[in-house]
């Protein structure tokens, strides 16, 4: 996968959320949840949701791996 969530889970941790807690705040679906955990590809209507939820930047909560 080019893409990694592991920032949103750290901020996550940062936050104090559990991931169903930030799952039911933004009204995003269970599947939604687990594309996320398995760094799949999500819409940028969700990137967007997540980026406005926090404040932030899309680079905070994620980055583009390389291919080795």
């Amino acid at each position: 996968m080019p893409f990694s969530y592991k920032p949103l889970w750290k901020l996550l941790v940062d936050q104090d959320l559990t991931k169903t807690e930030f799952r039911e705040s933004l009204g995003l679906s269970t599947a939604t949840l687990a594309k996320l955990g398995k760094n799949e590809y999500v819409s940028l209507e969700v990137i967007d949701k997540i980026c406005t939820h926090f404040g932030v930047q899309p680079n905070d909560i994620m980055e583009h791996k390389k291919d080795q």
